[in-house]
């Protein structure tokens, strides 16, 4: 595969990635939704932390949640650069595409993620208890590398009470899918989910080399 046919689909789901969440920023307050079909919804949240919510400060309790986001970041920004040289030397080698696909989507979602923890603090204001406000005069609303993921996506595509014969959770109300996520979510999944299922075919190449 060209490396123009990658920077094409890169550039592809950033634009999409980061459109649809500067509109939400920019339209939405925190939380509000907006019903588009009975399984389907928009509904503005923001992420601190990890997939699903999860923060390092959750499991190392003595480091400060600013601190916990500072690595968190830089985390982002190591695995992500890690990512994109090995896309890098997989487009200069004989290379399966499936593997070039999956790792593609993966380096794009990774990005559009990296580019609201690294920015979106200093470019918006708060999305409570008004609509933010892109490049407010007052300053944004904290600084480089502690910005907030926007996530928008949400399916509840199932409500109501579990069953009473299922362990544990019986007779709790329960949401499916309860998560909230974005198109660069999407694009990490599906790289991933990729190289799971076509895994021997991903690495037939670089196993034979």
């Amino acid at each position: 595969m060209s490396y123009k046919r990658v920077l094409i689909i890169i550039f592809i789901i950033l634009i999409a990635d980061q459109a649809l969440k500067i509109y939400i920023k920019t339209s939405f307050t925190l939380q509000q939704s907006l019903p588009v079909f009975s399984w389907f919804q928009l509904l503005f949240v923001e992420n601190d932390g990890m997939a699903w919510g999860a923060k390092i400060s959750d499991f190392i309790p003595f480091i400060s949640e600013r601190t916990a986001k500072l690595i968190l970041t830089w985390f982002r920004i190591i695995a992500v650069t890690g990512i994109g040289y090995w896309l890098w030397n997989t487009l200069k080698g004989p290379s399966s595409k499936i593997l070039i696909y999956a790792l593609t989507l993966i380096f794009a979602g990774a990005l559009g993620n990296i580019i609201d923890s690294v920015f979106y603090g200093v470019v918006f204001s708060e999305s409570l208890p008004n609509i933010a406000e892109f490049l407010p005069k007052s300053g944004g609303y904290d600084t480089l590398f502690h910005g907030k993921v926007v996530d928008m996506l949400h399916f509840p595509i199932w409500k109501g009470y579990l069953p009473e014969w299922i362990p544990f959770y019986g007779g709790e109300y329960f949401t499916f899918f309860e998560p909230v996520f974005n198109l660069a979510d999407m694009a990490i999944s599906s790289g991933v989910g990729i190289l799971l299922l076509f895994n021997r075919r991903a690495f037939r190449l670089e196993s034979n080399n």
